[in-house]
């Protein structure tokens, strides 16, 4: 019989109760075996100089046990469908099942991917589909919210915690719903990943015009001791492994990488994936920990080589919060750097920070908040596992995506935003109203509609986006479709600002974001470092908001071991005196519509290994909590709308992947043994 732990465990990634274990269900899956790729036209329109693409790899539909649990029903098919422009139907449902609120993106996405739960996704169908064989359980009854289970009570699980009690038991998945053997389940999730498969396919535009991209994808949602240390798995193309991997099957993050190096990078059959960390804000330090520290270095460089190869972008937005940087952390020196206060899902609770150690509960507002919680401090423990060992596995870019939970991918739009889960949010007082008893993620308000994920490709096909995402070419944007370029050079012409040829000369002279510096040329003093910028011209009736200025953020490891930030202004003004009626939430003020800038690192030391990326704001403007809550009289308003550590303004953003310098070139840097 399983612990009492393994049994919260299982409902772990959407509610309040979990801990270690693991459920049995061998074998995950089968290799992938080699099958003819389907064939697709060359895409027409390419560029060498590459494109910025945009589109939200982070998405969960009606298959996703949370998300059905609040009335949604909408499919892979319709996730894709609202992608590309047409309109879906949103909860609450009418008496014929229906949804009751259209909603249509403002501009189609380029590229997208379903990533529903790999957990409970056949105990969620066969609860929900009457006439299965479990429909009529106990299990399903209480998963339903027709009865409440011994189990949520024990437990004190309320709300969807009390109904996922009803899909798990104490050893293992349910007898009642999976069968002894556990086979009804493996037949039914074979069933529902080849409807995600078919939908990806189905939406895949295979023409000339590469009008839109699709991944087949899925969720892998441990939260061990509830910290968050999910990943989204993305997949090349159709070549995929038999059946989602989940932390049922895996418990560890390190076991998913070699299940899926098993079943799908090692095969030889064309598969190919990589995984993508998110909310590491709420991990309490677990999503970049050196977990292998007490092996024999040989050991511990192989491990690091595997995450580094399998993990090569983060997440740094969605709703849940961004990722980037907070103030007050432990073993960080540096200034202050004012905008790292940008969406905070733990700002009601205000954490103490660790001081080294892992901490727990951030899910539900506890436990201490790492400097390794936010990427900034993440690539620079990743320099420090360089020197120490010679290999660092923390060389990420980034992305933004929503994490949506209502099929809707790229609904980042502030003026509009619907809420991101269902039925439970679906109102603008059911948005604005604040549980304190749920301060992190249950209470709409403290979240935001979250970022878009930017890649920098030659074309719109799977191979050109993904081969930007394994050399990290990418950006991360909090909704914005801010276009960022970042390269960096020892011989970078010094006008390069002001050239018509800047892409090609500055892909000729330097390299671009999520690249390494080669080693100096004799007497090159410090690199030249160049950010370009163009605004997000808005959705149709909705224009973007105009640039204020660009950043550069440099990282080091300091001779004191701490990690050291600088934050240097290198385009633009933050005393533009751009500002926002909030009556209105009309901006007012000049701003840019295109900034560049180049820089040289005033402190460039060529014996110390550093890394730098690029930070774009926008002026600023109504956060969407301020939107609608401007909207109703002021007596009207819930208590979300004057809670102080929510703001009414925000100032939208992107992020550029960094660039490593290291005074070997490509050395521990490089991910691979230095």
């Amino acid at each position: 019989m399983r612990s009492w732990v393994a049994v919260l465990a299982a409902v772990s990634f959407s509610c309040s109760f979990e801990g270690p274990g693991q459920f049995e269900w061998s074998p995950p899956g089968k290799p992938a075996t080699r099958v003819e790729l389907r064939p697709r036209e060359a895409c027409a329109d390419r560029d060498p100089n590459r494109r910025a693409f945009f589109g939200d790899l982070h998405v969960h539909t009606g298959l996703s046990m949370d998300a059905r649990t609040r009335d949604l029903i909408l499919t892979p098919s319709d996730a894709y469908r609202y992608a590309t422009g047409e309109a879906v139907s949103l909860p609450p449902l009418d008496a014929q099942g229906n949804g009751t609120r259209a909603v249509r993106i403002g501009r189609p996405l380029d590229f997208a991917a379903v990533t529903d739960h790999a957990e409970f996704l056949a105990e969620t169908a066969l609860c929900t589909t009457p006439g299965s064989d479990a429909y009529d359980t106990t299990e399903c009854r209480i998963y339903r919210g027709e009865t409440r289970g011994w189990l949520s009570w024990l437990i004190g699980a309320k709300g969807v915690g009390a109904k996922i009690t009803g899909l798990v038991g104490l050893s293992g998945r349910p007898e009642a719903l999976c069968g002894a053997d556990g086979d009804r389940c493996r037949r039914v999730v074979s069933r529902l990943w080849q409807e995600t498969l078919d939908a990806a396919e189905e939406w895949y535009d295979r023409s000339a015009a590469c009008r839109f991209t699709t991944f087949p994808a899925w969720e892998y949602s441990a939260s061990p001791y509830q910290s968050k240390v999910h990943r989204n798995v993305i997949l090349r193309n159709e070549i995929v492994p038999e059946l989602p991997i989940s932390w049922i099957d895996q418990p560890e993050a390190e076991g998913l990488w070699r299940e899926l190096h098993e079943q799908c990078l090692d095969t030889d059959s064309g598969c190919d994936a990589l995984a993508i960390p998110h909310n590491m804000n709420l991990s309490n330090g677990r999503a970049f920990d050196v977990w292998y520290r007490d092996r024999p270095l040989a050991a511990q460089q192989e491990a690091a080589v595997l995450r580094a190869g399998i993990e090569p972008i983060a997440e740094m937005m969605q709703v849940k919060g961004e990722s980037e940087c907070r103030n007050g952390l432990w073993g960080v020196a540096g200034e202050p750097d004012e905008l790292c206060d940008f969406e905070k899902i733990r700002a009601a609770t205000n954490p103490e920070a660790c001081q080294g150690e892992i901490g727990a509960g951030a899910m539900t507002g506890r436990g201490c908040v790492s400097r390794v919680d936010f990427v900034r401090h993440a690539i620079v423990q990743g320099l420090a596992e360089g020197a120490r060992i010679g290999v660092n596995p923390f060389r990420v870019g980034f992305i933004g995506s929503t994490d949506t939970h209502n099929a809707t991918p790229g609904a980042v739009q502030e003026a509009t935003y619907a809420g991101s889960r269902g039925a439970e949010n679906a109102t603008a007082a059911q948005r604005l109203t604040y549980d304190p008893d749920r301060p992190t993620m249950q209470s709409e308000v403290v979240r935001n509609p979250g970022g878009l994920a930017g890649v920098w490709a030659e074309e719109n096909s799977r191979d050109a986006l993904f081969d930007a995402m394994r050399r990290r070419e990418t950006f991360a944007t909090s909704g914005p479709r801010i276009q960022p370029r970042f390269f960096a050079g020892w011989r970078l012409p010094g006008d390069l600002c002001d050239r018509p040829d800047f892409v090609p000369t500055a892909y000729e002279h330097g390299v671009p974001m999520g690249g390494d510096l080669p080693p100096p040329p004799v007497d090159a003093g410090a690199p030249t470092f160049v950010v370009h910028a163009m605004r997000d011209p808005g959705d149709p009736g909705l224009p973007g908001g105009l640039l204020q200025r660009a950043q550069i953020i440099k990282g080091w490891v300091g001779d004191d071991g701490n990690y050291h930030q600088s934050v240097h202004d290198v385009a633009g003004t933050r005393e533009n005196g751009a500002t926002v009626d909030l009556e209105t939430c009309e901006p007012s003020g000049p701003g840019y519509h295109v900034l560049c800038g180049q820089w040289r690192d005033p402190d460039f030391d060529p014996d110390r290994p550093a890394v730098y990326y690029a930070r774009v704001v926008e002026n600023p403007s109504c956060r969407w909590s301020w939107r609608q809550c401007s909207a109703l009289e002021p007596e009207d308003r819930p208590e979300g709308c004057n809670l102080p550590f929510v703001p009414k303004i925000i100032r939208e953003r992107a992020w550029t992947s960094p660039i490593w310098f290291s005074p070997s070139g490509r050395g521990p840097s490089a991910g691979t043994p230095g």
